[in-house]
């Protein structure tokens, strides 16, 4: 017996994402909300896409390494939902299902913007793939928008070893920005836009409230 395929996502209550640009702060405001969840004595799980478990880890390999920056677009999009599909049955859904909240670095999201906008695959290619493979979307989305070319300015200065799409020119990162913010004003009840370009301390704070003001009215 086949399980049925959704028409559409479903959002699930305790998963929180985070998004935005290169060089946004993602790693600060992931810590500062596992750690206020911690202490309000909850079960946490941190995950992160590309990756999450074993074999999308080793999928997320694949796809960083400058080695293949020939990769055609459509192989990287599929890489990137085949290494979703398996850590969302492998480690976001099992999570979820214990009552665990899960702070997932880019989801989705991310695909929509850097597949989508800054390669140019048809977003509604990339709807059919997340609605058969994946299934599920949070139930709040933390965008850390900051300014392209400050945010290349941060991750020049912190990495030494560029991965392959760290790699791609402005207009890229333009693009993929354009689609994430257009995406918030689509979902304004899923999506909160967080001002990344201040010191990181305000930025997490704000993320914080937010993820504390979520965890209030659910309960």
């Amino acid at each position: 017996m086949t399980t049925p395929i959704p028409q559409a996502p479903v959002p699930q209550a305790r998963f929180i994402t985070l998004e935005g640009g290169e060089g946004a702060g993602k790693s600060t405001v992931i810590a500062a909300l596992r750690d206020a969840l911690e202490t309000a004595g909850e079960d946490v799980v941190c995950t992160r896409e590309p990756g999450g478990t074993p074999l999308a880890e080793e999928i997320r390999g694949l796809l960083l390494d400058p080695q293949h920056e020939a990769a055609a677009p459509e192989a990287e999009l599929l890489l990137m939902f085949a290494a979703r599909a398996q850590h969302v049955r492998r480690t976001i859904l099992p999570a979820l299902q214990r009552g665990a909240w899960v702070i997932c670095d880019r989801f989705t999201d991310s695909s929509y913007a850097y597949q989508g906008g800054g390669r140019g695959l048809d977003a509604a290619f990339i709807a059919e793939l997340e609605r058969r493979v994946v299934g599920i979307v949070p139930v709040l989305t933390l965008l850390l928008d900051i300014d392209v070319r400050e945010g290349r300015v941060r991750t020049n200065t912190r990495d030494l070893w560029p991965d392959r799409i760290e790699r791609e020119q402005e207009d890229f990162f333009a693009r993929a920005r354009g689609v994430f913010l257009m995406r918030a004003q689509a979902e304004p009840d899923r999506f909160r836009v967080i001002d990344a370009s201040r010191p990181r301390e305000q930025v997490a704070a704000d993320a914080v409230a937010h993820l504390l003001a979520l965890r209030e009215s659910s309960r």
